[in-house]
């Protein structure tokens, strides 16, 4: 139906024009309704793209906030707040403000009425004034040009209440007041809900932070005094004032949601490299109870390492993540370990450590080999290499001190003991494997067999420690002319040809009792075999060394 009236259908009682005005009006509304409906649609969709883009904000913010930022570095905590307010920004200009949408009724078109004065005879015309009148008062029948001209004298007017022009502009501000409510209703929410969750990805970042380490490249010790009966909050503001935590408040927290005690009083070597987890682990242990130097720096010496191999060792900070220099140099250490003043300072400071130690005639190489044990010491300002090799030489001796006694019971040497055991080191990988193979050696010996070991023959020819093919090492030289040829000699070398861990000691102190007088390891897995008789060995041998080599050359 038409939303406007044929001014030329002039056959229609005014009753019924009003009637077919009322329902023209009447679609009028049911589209305007629509069209409402069609509106709040859209606001709820609306609302649910502001909640992807929460949820897509999130995502930046922990994407901002745990990897690099476009300029290369991790944004801070203390960046957080800007950021969130520059995507708040951005997103109330671009999602959470949409354009304003046109009026949910159109306004339709004024259209001129008329009231119609042609005589009827069939009516009476005081009558069809009456009708008049009403007309006039409720409703204004169109007119249009050519009906204009052909009734010139007609009187023309707009109503002031007409259906067709006050009622729809009365619906269309309630519309746009709804709307407009609407659309503010969903910004607040959505910007509310955006603060909630920026703030919360900022705490939980903030307290990441706080955990870590004040700076992770730092190489030097920080001694905090902890007093006898601090609570966890003094501990926490001490440490915070120190420089080796970043919030106190954190830190309290954190002890405290984790049930955390045990903290002792005392002086502590602490870092700013440490997170807070690992200074809680060094609080929790004994304190000195007088102040100390603060070390500087580590040297860490690995088990099985040579004397060439600990050279290089101390000339490193293993304290540092970039392994920067210590102040050692390779040079330094091996001209120090050869000086033989020195040897016989350390040998009158430790006694039954350094009592039997091998004589230059013996053809040992190194005298010291053997005798520094493998571990990790500290150095502080002014510790010279003086310092940190009689520290060696010390915690050896502070190690084998609980055996000496059965040492010099079985009438074996510390020499001796520590020959065998730098043999043990390289051989086995398990407690159970180097008792078994101690047993091997001893069993040999004692039978008037030779050691028969390849560690040995590498060390002679300078090659221990340095990375060698399963070919070559299959391959080596059982008949060179050393000292070390436990080949061709029988009984012990001079000396030792690493610097055994404490488990390779105590496996040769205390080996296993067996039968065994062969063995041999998988140069896949690492797993020893043993054998009773060569014919097994040789078997062995045949099974996990030459056809694994074969394999591996493709031959």
């Amino acid at each position: 139906m038409s939303d406007k009236l044929n001014p030329n259908d002039q056959e229609l009682t005014f009753k019924e024009r009003i009637l077919r005005d009322l329902e023209i009006l009447k679609s009028q509304v049911e589209e305007a309704d629509e069209t409402a409906f069609n509106q709040v649609k859209s606001d709820e969709e609306t609302q649910g793209v502001a909640v992807a883009e929460i949820e897509r904000l999130k995502a930046d913010l922990e994407s901002k906030l745990s990897g690099p930022s476009e300029e290369g570095q991790p944004v801070k905590a203390e960046e957080v707040p800007d950021f969130v307010a520059e995507q708040a920004r951005k997103l109330s200009e671009q999602s959470l403000e949409p354009p304003l949408r046109q009026s949910v009724i159109p306004e339709p078109e004024a259209v001129p009425y008329k009231v119609d004065l042609t005589f009827n005879p069939e009516v009476d015309p005081n009558e069809e004034f009456m009708e008049t009148e009403k007309a006039e008062a409720s409703s204004v029948v169109p007119v249009d040009a050519s009906s204009q001209s052909g009734n010139e004298m007609a009187p023309t007017r707009r109503s002031r209440s007409t259906y067709s022009d006050r009622a729809p502009k009365k619906n269309k501000k309630v519309k746009k007041k709804k709307s407009k409510a609407r659309k503010l209703t969903v910004w607040i929410f959505t910007t509310l809900l955006l603060v909630l969750v920026a703030t919360g990805v900022a705490g939980y970042f903030f307290v990441k932070d706080s955990l870590g380490p004040v700076d992770a490249k730092s190489t030097e010790y920080v001694q905090v005094q902890i007093a006898e009966g601090s609570s966890v909050k003094a501990i926490a503001q001490t440490l915070e004032k120190e420089g080796v935590i970043k919030n106190a408040t954190v830190f309290d927290l954190y002890a405290k949601v984790k049930n955390l005690s045990g903290f002792q009083s005392g002086y502590h070597q602490l870092q700013k490299s440490m997170n807070v987890d690992e200074i809680i682990t060094v609080l929790q242990q004994e304190g000195t109870a007088e102040e100390v130097v603060p070390a500087k720096g580590k040297v860490t010496i690995p088990e099985g390492y040579t004397l060439k191999q600990i050279s290089e060792a101390v000339a490193v900070n293993a304290a540092s993540s970039t392994k920067a220099s210590s102040p050692f140099t390779a040079e330094e250490f091996m001209s120090l370990v050869t000086d033989e003043t020195f040897i016989a300072e350390m040998q009158a400071k430790y006694p039954d450590l350094l009592g039997g130690l091998p004589t230059a005639d013996t053809g040992v190489i190194y005298r010291l080999e053997g005798y520094l044990f493998p571990a990790t010491y500290e150095y502080q300002e002014g510790t010279t290499i003086r310092d940190l090799v009689d520290q060696m030489l010390g915690a050896m001796d502070a190690n084998l001190r609980p055996y000496y006694e059965t040492i010099s019971a079985k009438g074996q040497t510390v020499n001796q003991i520590l020959t065998l055991a730098s043999l043990v080191e390289k051989e086995g990988s398990s407690d159970q494997d180097r008792k078994d193979i101690a047993s091997v050696f001893y069993n040999r010996m004692q039978f008037g067999m030779p050691l028969q070991s390849n560690i040995a023959i590498l060390y002679a020819e300078g090659k221990l420690g340095e990375k060698i093919t399963l070919a070559e090492d299959a391959t080596i030289n059982t008949q060179i002319e050393s000292p070390y040829n436990v080949y061709t000699r029988l009984g012990y070398m001079p000396g030792p040809v690493d610097s055994p861990s404490l488990s390779a000691i105590k496996a040769t102190i205390e080996p296993s009792t067996t039968e065994y007088f062969y063995f041999v390891a998988d140069v896949t897995t690492g797993q020893v075999y043993f054998a009773n008789t060569i014919e097994e060995h040789n078997t062995n041998v045949q099974t996990y060394v030459n056809e694994k080599i074969q394999s591996s050359t493709g031959q």
